[in-house]
């Protein structure tokens, strides 16, 4: 029996740095950003400062974009990659939180082809 150091539920279709490419490029956005305390903001536009994460990770996500707003003085952004329609449900647990909590957040999701989605 051989051991394969990636399981099922860690595969992805892309890198998130793949998506991170094809977005922050269309919005003409720098990626990539190193903060003052080190950290390195997934996107920088001219408005949002943006992390990119896998649906599962979307709580996570808010956190990290609240963080990188805090340290340009740009809006908190998220993309939240959706590969599959199962991800659907983290996109409305996302924006449930966001509304709820009225949080300073923009979201955006984007599929296993780098398109946008409603």
């Amino acid at each position: 029996m051989v051991l394969c150091p990636f399981t099922a539920a860690s595969k992805t279709i892309h890198k998130e740095k793949w998506y991170q490419q094809q977005w922050c490029e269309e919005q003409r956005g720098v990626q990539e950003v190193v903060l003052p305390d080190q950290t390195r903001c997934d996107c920088l536009t001219a408005t949002n400062a943006v992390e990119f994460d896998f649906g599962k990770k979307w709580a996570e996500a808010i956190g990290q974009a609240l963080y990188y707003s805090l340290q340009t003085g740009k809006k908190a952004g998220i993309v939240l990659i959706l590969e599959t329609p199962k991800d659907r449900k983290y996109w409305l647990r996302l924006n449930s939180t966001i509304e709820h909590y009225n949080l300073p957040i923009d979201a955006w999701a984007v599929d296993s082809n780098g398109i946008g989605l409603p």
